[in-house]
């Protein structure tokens, strides 16, 4: 029962925030744990959980890397708040 408290409460989340609802990014938190539970080989189910959560940390900075989404969100807030940054080193 407890592992299902995350993926309904990021659920929860992203229908308040974004008003919609995504089937597989509920069910990618359980399948996670099930591969795991089956790699790891323990009942420690709050080991399984911060691993979880440390692998979807790593895979969205990673993403997020990749994307490049620093620079672009950063282009999207100087035109929307006319903001101006400083270039630093």
């Amino acid at each position: 029962m407890i592992l299902f408290i995350t993926p309904l409460l990021g659920s929860f989340r992203n229908f308040v925030k974004y008003k919609q609802f995504h089937p597989l990014v509920f069910i990618r938190t359980p399948i996670i744990y099930f591969f795991l539970y089956i790699i790891l080989q323990t009942r420690n189910i709050w080991k399984i959980i911060v691993l979880e959560r440390w692998i979807m940390f790593l895979y969205k900075t990673t993403k997020s890397i990749y994307n490049d989404d620093y620079n672009k969100k950063k282009e999207k807030y100087k035109k929307k708040y006319n903001l101006i940054y400083q270039n630093r080193l």
